[in-house]
């Protein structure tokens, strides 16, 4: 497995999605990759951090303006 199929497996390897045979993969790839062992370190964290924030209500006239934000973006086609 490259460290690019590493990547994109991360949040499902995360939330315990992946199929047997692609944890084992995995696995063996964690065992002897540092960098993919760090990246996967790091969203640990972020996930955990992001877990401990609490939520809070966004008021409605920033609501509509990220909304119009996002739509003014998506149709620039950025």
């Amino acid at each position: 497995m490259k460290c690019r199929e590493m990547v994109e497996l991360m949040t499902n390897y995360l939330e315990g999605a992946l199929s047997t045979r692609d944890r084992t993969r995995f696995d063996e790839h964690i065992a002897g990759c540092d960098g993919c062992r760090a990246y996967l370190e790091q969203m640990r964290a972020t996930r955990d951090a992001v877990g401990k924030i609490a939520e809070e209500q966004i008021p409605e006239h920033i609501q509509e303006q990220l909304l119009e934000a996002f739509r003014s973006w998506k149709a620039s086609g950025l």
